[in-house]
């Protein structure tokens, strides 16, 4: 995401931030209520405007605005094992011809929940949650490396989850 974000920086301003592809433009503010929500999803608009100077009303509207933008998300983070999800894997994807063709399909996979194109050994990363190794099979054998362009694929099945966080800021 660094690379998608230019910083501009004065005296006054903490900090803004304009995404090049002509997205939102945040301001510090604006971050400020994403780092709020960052460490409590649930953070009541009240507590979130005392701290970061704004009626209840005013930080309504701005969530709602960074909601619409697609800037944010406010979602339930879950352990994906205690919700009947007991295989998890991150697939590397070499691919032939067009990468974006095959993203778009993957993205487009219910088990898929993380879609990277990537440079160096792989030209795709996917994360792959599925309920038990016949499944993950199934998704990696009969789907994925049945896409057309798929060349090869490498599977990393996770063994333990030791840290799953969204806590990076606004950086």
């Amino acid at each position: 995401m660094h690379s998608d974000v230019v910083a501009s920086r004065s005296a006054d301003q903490k900090d803004s931030r304009e995404f090049r592809n002509g997205g939102a433009q945040l301001d510090a503010v604006s971050l400020a209520i994403i780092e709020q929500l960052q460490e409590d999803g649930r953070r009541p608009y009240a507590a979130i405007g005392k701290a970061v100077g704004l009626s209840e009303a005013a930080v309504r509207q701005r969530v709602q605005k960074l909601l619409d933008q697609g800037v944010m998300q406010i979602v339930a983070v879950t352990d994906p094992l205690t919700v009947g999800f007991r295989r998890q894997a991150m697939v590397g994807i070499n691919v032939e011809g067009d990468v974006e063709s095959v993203a778009d399909v993957l993205t487009a996979m219910s088990e898929c929940e993380y879609v990277v194109m990537t440079a160096g050994s792989f030209d795709l990363m996917v994360e792959i949650v599925c309920e038990d190794d016949d499944h993950l099979l199934d998704v990696i054998n009969k789907r994925i490396r049945a896409l057309p362009g798929v060349r090869s694929t490498e599977s990393f099945v996770y063994l333990k989850l030791k840290k799953q966080t969204y806590m990076w800021g606004t950086r």
